[in-house]
């Protein structure tokens, strides 16, 4: 059965991977991008796969929380249900660090803007549905004040501590929403896979994207996961994992998620 999946961060790397395979299985596929140029060049691509998908496009910069909940608000006049978000936009590196407000655009993108937008979403969301979150090996204890944008760090500190975040306010809705909401999980996808990000970080072509895009299919539709809540999944070794001890520190966790609301 086709499902209706909203990726974001499809316009290259794993998302543009991910959502070929999912495009090739039939699925109805949501994708958002930041250029418009990549994004009509990206629903090209998948709709050239003749496999009789749906594929729609939505536009939206995740730095700038008013097009997140745009966005937000644009799926929801076109889709009263969606059965999967996989919230896989991210940077590493922007020749710009802060946005117009002050804060850091490494935490905004990977962090906050994927927070506001599963928030938004959740009317359309059921407990069969699922949020999978893209995590990384590369987790940092969260400094509050980097969060809220009165202190500068590093590409590397910065992203590390954005995805700790993002893995920590997704154990803590797993673990409220069990029973009554969509299953969320975050996942390290494989460290050094062969994305944009990685080689503008690192140099480097890196690995596989394929690598990435399975087990991101994997975790939005299989059941062997059905019952994750809350869980993270270590893609380095192909298995669930505990990530950062902060994640698992529940007044950690809280601050995080406590700056975020006021953020917002």
């Amino acid at each position: 059965m086709s499902k209706i999946i909203l990726l974001t961060g499809a316009t290259d790397g794993i998302g543009l991977e991910t959502a070929k395979l999912l495009v090739a299985h039939g699925h109805n596929l949501l994708i958002h991008g930041r250029s418009k140029a990549k994004l009509e060049a990206a629903m090209a691509t998948l709709k050239n796969t003749n496999t009789g998908a749906h594929i729609e496009g939505y536009l939206a910069d995740l730095s700038d929380l008013k097009q997140v909940k745009q966005l937000a608000d644009d799926v929801q006049k076109a889709h009263s249900h969606l059965d999967v978000i996989i919230n896989n936009a991210g940077v590493f590196s922007t020749p710009v660090t802060t946005t117009d407000s002050g804060l850091d655009i490494r935490f905004v993108v990977n962090t906050i803007a994927p927070y506001v937008l599963t928030k938004a979403l959740m009317p359309t969301l059921d407990k069969e549905s699922r949020v999978v979150n893209l995590s990384s090996a590369a987790q940092a204890p969260v400094s509050i004040d980097a969060l809220l944008g009165k202190a500068q760090l590093s590409d590397n500190a910065a992203y590390a501590q954005s995805k700790l975040a993002l893995t920590m306010w997704s154990r803590k809705m797993g673990l409220e929403l069990k029973g009554k909401g969509p299953l969320v999980i975050s996942v390290n996808p494989a460290s050094m896979l062969g994305s944009k990000m990685v080689k503008d970080a690192y140099g480097v072509n890196g690995g596989d994207l394929s690598i990435g895009a399975d087990i991101l299919t994997r975790l939005a539709l299989s059941d062997e996961f059905a019952q994750n809540h809350g869980e993270y999944f270590d893609n380095d070794i192909g298995r669930l994992s505990s990530p950062h001890p902060d994640a698992l520190n529940n007044s950690k966790v809280d601050a995080v998620i406590n700056t975020i609301e006021s953020i917002i």
